[in-house]
C-alpha cells in the first residue's frame, strides 16, 4: 500500500493511505465491513487493496485486491481459523461470500495481486478480476553478490509459512550448509528447540527482525533462498530474491511462490519431504556455477516488474 501511494505521487497525483481499525475474529467480522461503508471518501479515485476496505462506497471505486478475509475461505480448517464446521462459521460464512461478492462487484476495475489470489475470488465468489503484478519492497536496492556459505530464509515465524519445513530439510541435507532466518513470530521458542532436536542448532542463526540494510546484505550474500509457505498469496520473499541473482528453493503447495519458480530453471520445486528438500540444497550447494546460472534467470524472470505500471492500469480502469 505505501508502495502505491510512493507510485502515484511520484507521477504528480495526491494520494493518501486511509487506514480503518479492523477486526478479524469472526464475531465482529462485518463491524469494519460496515464502518468502511460510511467513510465518507472525497476523492477523484479511490483504490480498495484488502478486506475490508473493498466495502468503501465510492463511484470510481477500483479494487487491487491483496487478499480477503483467508479465515473464512480457503484456510477455514486452519488452526490460526476460528471458522469451523458449527453453524455460527458456516452462516458467517456464507453471509460474508455475499456480501463480498456485492462490494467487489461495484467495482468499475478489478485487480488482483496474484493468480492465485483471482483463482481464489472466482472459486468463492463467483467474481472475475485481472492479476496485476507488482514489484517487491527494496526492489530498488536489492542486488547480486558472492554465492556464500548459507541458504536464507526471511519469513514471518508462523504456522502458514512453515518455517519448521525449512528447518527439517537442512536436518536432511548432507552438504553442511548454514541457514540464516530474518523474521519474528509467535513460533520462535519452538524453532530454536526443534534446531535443537534436530541436532542442527550450530548450523542455524536465527536473526529476529533485521533493518532494510542487512536484510539486502543477508540476499546478496546467500548462496540460496529457500521459502516454503503454504498457498502463499503472492511471496515478496520469492521476488526479492531473483532481485538479488538468488535461485529459490519452494514447495509444490506454495501457491504464488509457483508463479514465478520455474523448477531446473530460476530454482527448485520439491515435493515438501524433507529429503527432496535437502536434495535441493545440496545440488545447489555442491555447484556454485549452477546456483549463479539459476540465480541469473530469476533476475532476468522479475527485471519487468514496474509501478507505473500497476499505476497506469488502476487509473485507467477508473477511467471506464
Amino acid at each position: 500500500m505505501d508502495g502505491l501511494v510512493t507510485a502515484l505521487r511520484a507521477v504528480g497525483h495526491r494520494a493518501e493511505l486511509v487506514q480503518v481499525p479492523v477486526a478479524w475474529e469472526r464475531p465482529r467480522l462485518f463491524d469494519a465491513a460496515l464502518a468502511w461503508r460510511l467513510v465518507p471518501l472525497d476523492a477523484d479515485v479511490v483504490i480498495a487493496t484488502n478486506f475490508p476496505s473493498y466495502f468503501a462506497r465510492h463511484p470510481r471505486k477500483v479494487v487491487w485486491l491483496l487478499h480477503q478475509h483467508r479465515g473464512a475461505y480457503d484456510a477455514a480448517d486452519a488452526p490460526w481459523s476460528d471458522f469451523g464446521p458449527d453453524r455460527d462459521s458456516l452462516e458467517t460464512q456464507r453471509l460474508l461470500t455475499d456480501w463480498d461478492a456485492r462490494a467487489l462487484e461495484e467495482a468499475v476495475g478489478r485487480y488482483t495481486i496474484s493468480n492465485v489470489v483471482t483463482d481464489r475470488l472466482r472459486r468463492y465468489n463467483g467474481v472475475d478480476a485481472e492479476t496485476l503484478y507488482h514489484p517487491p519492497p527494496l526492489a530498488d536496492r536489492l542486488r547480486p553478490g558472492p554465492f556464500g556459505d548459507y541458504l536464507f530464509c526471511a519469513t514471518r515465524l508462523e504456522h502458514n509459512k512453515r518455517p519448521g519445513m525449512t528447518l527439517e530439510a537442512l536436518a536432511a541435507s548432507h552438504a553442511g550448509a548454514r541457514l540464516v532466518v530474518a523474521g519474528r513470530g509467535s513460533l520462535d521458542d519452538e524453532l530454536r528447540q526443534q534446531a535443537r532436536d534436530l541436532g542442527i542448532a550450530d548450523r542455524v542463526e536465527f536473526l529476529g527482525f533485521v533493518d532494510d540494510d542487512a536484510l539486502v546484505d543477508w540476499y546478496a550474500g546467500a548462496r540460496a533462498v529457500i521459502y516454503t509457505p503454504h498457498d502463499e498469496d503472492y511471496g515478496y520473499v520469492t521476488l526479492q530474491a531473483f532481485l538479488a541473482g538468488k535461485p529459490v528453493i519452494t514447495v509444490k503447495d506454495s501457491g504464488g511462490v509457483l508463479e514465478w519458480v520455474d523448477d531446473g530453471v530460476n530454482g527448485a520445486i520439491t515435493d515438501g519431504r524433507p529429503e527432496s528438500l535437502g536434495e535441493a540444497i545440496d545440488a545447489l550447494v555442491a555447484d556454485e556455477g549452477r546456483a549463479a546460472q539459476l540465480g541469473e534467470a530469476g533476475r532476468a524472470r522479475v527485471e519487468h516488474l514496474s509501478w507505473s505500471a500497476v499505476v497506469d492500469t488502476l487509473l485507467r480502469a477508473a477511467e471506464r
